[in-house]
């Protein structure tokens, strides 16, 4: 299909990490978004077109996509912004791929499938860190044990926070975790599961939280049950804490109000230096119904950072024809093992 990326978000942090990824692989997107003056600041820098549209105007919004055959989605919250687009992507019929890793929204994708496949169109959701990395490890161990029931992930490493990221927690304040449980994703109190993981200095307590891939690895492996864990610390044990005693109240008008505009103090996102010093850890464990285990353990760069790399690689992909109709998930399209294409990603079967 011939036609141009479009970044919606694109002055975002998350966008803007995007963007310096798809400059470095050569790629020219059309910046967008609703910020007139954001926009056309780094339209000046990078010398790159920009259309300025919200989300709301579906005539508008098909006139910002007009020559456009990628769109990633980049500006969250995604409980509000991937419907229109992915709207919009099926009227004008160019892909659709965001960096979402939130479930209901990867569910209510996922049901756009048919239809997708009768426009010849790929829908791709959670295209950076949530959930490339994990999607891929847990095909990985997918692969090696052969037929799996059970999937358990968990992660080290996600401590740094943006503005948005911060208002996606805040929108969930209220909400029980999730994971899948025979083919169907039920809730939990949060913090009702725990388990250890040897994120490399041996067995650490982690945590279940709501991950991308209790949506994602079921269409990815087909294995019905599936859990994520984050290693535990003092900070999400009182998040896990607040949102269980105080869930209701957080999760009222005047709470989500003052929740936000605290969210909005903060930083626009860790600097280069700080994600630089970081680094990302995630296990795979996948069991069968024999006693088998396959356990394999993935090392990457910082979360943001790699979101962004792994986003505009993927744009790049799918802008070049390397593209499944249909809802699709990464590890589904492109395999276990396109995550090891990228610098600094080392996995190790243990």
């Amino acid at each position: 299909m011939a036609g141009r990326l479009l970044i919606y978000g694109a002055s975002g942090f998350t966008g803007r990490l995007a963007l310096e990824a798809a400059l470095r692989r050569g790629l020219e997107p059309i910046l967008a978004g609703r910020d007139p003056d954001k926009l056309a600041r780094l339209a000046h820098e990078t010398g790159l077109e920009h259309r300025v549209t919200g989300l709301r105007d579906p005539t508008a919004l098909d006139e910002a996509l007009r020559g456009v055959s990628v769109v990633l989605l980049a500006a969250g919250p995604f409980s509000a912004t991937a419907r229109p687009m992915v709207e919009a992507c099926l009227r004008t019929g160019a892909h659709y791929l965001d960096v979402s890793g939130e479930v209901p929204v990867v569910e209510a994708l996922h049901a756009l499938d048919r239809e997708a496949r009768g426009r010849s169109i790929m829908i791709l959701p959670a295209v950076g860190f949530d959930v490339v990395a994990s999607d891929c490890l847990g095909a990985h161990v997918a692969r090696r044990l052969g037929r799996a029931t059970r999937l358990a992930l968990g992660i080290r490493g996600l401590e740094l926070l943006t503005p948005g990221s911060a208002r996606s927690l805040v929108e969930h304040a209220r909400e029980p975790s999730r994971v899948r449980r025979d083919g169907d994703i039920v809730t939990l109190s949060p913090g009702a599961l725990r388990r250890d993981f040897d994120y490399g200095e041996g067995p650490r307590s982690s945590v279940n939280v709501t991950w991308g891939d209790v949506a994602t690895s079921f269409h990815t492996t087909g294995i019905p049950n599936t859990a994520v864990y984050l290693e535990e610390s003092a900070y999400l044990n009182a998040a896990m804490l607040a949102s269980r005693w105080f869930g209701g109240l957080l999760g009222s008008a005047p709470w989500q109000a003052w929740l936000s505009a605290c969210a909005a103090l903060l930083p626009e996102g860790p600097s280069a230096d700080e994600r630089a010093r970081r680094g990302m850890t995630l296990v795979a464990e996948a069991r069968d119904e024999h006693g088998g285990i396959a356990t394999a353990r993935l090392r990457t760069p910082e979360a943001f950072g790699f979101s962004g790399t792994t986003a505009a690689a993927i744009a790049g992909w799918a802008l070049a024809g390397d593209v499944e109709s249909g809802f699709q998930t990464p590890a589904r399209v492109y395999g276990s093992d396109f995550v090891l294409g990228f610098d600094g990603v080392s996995r190790e079967d243990l």
